[in-house]
């Protein structure tokens, strides 16, 4: 929606103004970031002055923030855009990449005369929760309230739900002041696997489309969350395994292209034993690809996959805003599918 009228300002030089009769067909410097098209101008001028004049842009109907920032949905057409921010951030999203969060989520851009300069994304789990991420501003719009603006539109989208999103060292106070709170650390660990993995445990398979009602239902108790859709569209871009015990699914993990190889994650199991099987299953057909895997801190896998030439780089910070979901008490998700999905 429109907000109230804002007043713009652009200055004119008085002896160009003499020179015509109506001052809206003056031209600016930079007019076309100062006045929209629609504005409604309105010129105050003392013909005796030597001074510059200020012709005031009045009653417009497009929403002008910090230089006509507009706030709206992410579509198809911001998603270049988008890429160019990760990439201004050093993040390694590819295209596909942002493309395949968009269509499992919902995002927000802010946009200015056509370019995108900030970006917030979130993923709903049923009515009672949603994760955020992917949020962006770039570095010349930093400061001056628009990531603020960004993810209190973000917020309202998420309609009431508990909210959980995994911060980076500089989001913090911005989530903190909007209620979020700490609850654990996650660990990225990445690299060139180069080191040969094996996996000979007869208990896990290859899943087939057969297994996806199990995996999905494995999932809901290992997270809380009904993410029915979320983890279709994983195990359709990517490998599945899973683990048996007693004829039933215990536990699976999923390996799919992102960034500059491949993630292993999520991976849900009974323990951390089983947890470590499902994810050198997945090594096993990864060796010489750069491997990223995002493990909580607590759950101690993080030495262990040093170990196997994955080094530490990265944490963040696992925040919610409102009530943490809780597993049924033996499923516990281990690996993530990425910090926005969670």
């Amino acid at each position: 929606m429109p907000d109230s009228p804002r007043l713009i300002c652009a200055i004119w030089d008085a002896e160009e103004l003499l020179k015509t009769n109506n001052p809206a067909e003056l031209k600016a410097q930079n007019s076309s970031e100062i006045c929209p098209p629609d504005a409604t101008l309105r010129c105050d001028f003392n013909p005796g002055s030597n001074d510059s004049v200020a012709l005031m842009a009045i009653e417009h109907g497009t929403d002008i923030v910090s230089n006509q920032m507009e706030l709206m949905k992410l579509e198809p057409r911001h998603l270049p855009g988008a890429l160019k921010l990760s990439q201004e951030m050093g993040w390694p999203y590819r295209l596909e990449d942002w493309e395949f969060a968009a269509m499992v989520g919902n995002g927000l851009v802010l946009e200015r005369a056509g370019h995108v300069i900030g970006t917030a994304m979130s993923w709903s789990y049923g009515p009672t929760y949603a994760s955020a991420g992917m949020i962006i501003v770039t570095g010349s719009a930093q400061g001056g309230g628009n990531g603020s603006r960004l993810f209190d539109g973000l917020l309202a989208a998420t309609q009431g739900r508990h909210v959980l999103l995994n911060s980076t060292e500089e989001g913090l106070a911005l989530y903190k002041r909007r209620g979020f709170t700490a609850w654990g650390t996650v660990l990225q660990h990445q690299g060139p696997l180069t080191v040969a993995v094996t996996q000979t445990t007869p208990d896990i398979r290859q899943a087939t489309v057969l297994d996806l009602a199990a995996i999905q239902a494995f999932d809901e108790r290992a997270t809380g969350m009904p993410r029915t859709a979320m983890v279709a569209a994983l195990a359709d871009a990517g490998k599945v395994v899973v683990i048996e015990r007693a004829g039933r699914v215990a536990g699976y993990a999923i390996a799919r292209k992102f960034g500059r190889g491949y993630v292993v994650g999520p991976c849900a199991a009974e323990s951390v034993e089983d947890a470590r099987l499902l994810i050198l299953a997945q090594l096993s057909k990864l060796r010489d690809q750069f491997v990223r895997i995002d493990v909580y801190a607590e759950d101690g896998l993080g030495d262990w996959l040093e170990s196997l030439g994955l080094k530490r780089t990265g944490s963040a910070t696992a925040m919610v805003k409102g009530q943490r979901p809780v597993s049924d008490g033996l499923a516990h998700m281990y690996a993530l599918a990425n910090q926005s999905f969670i």
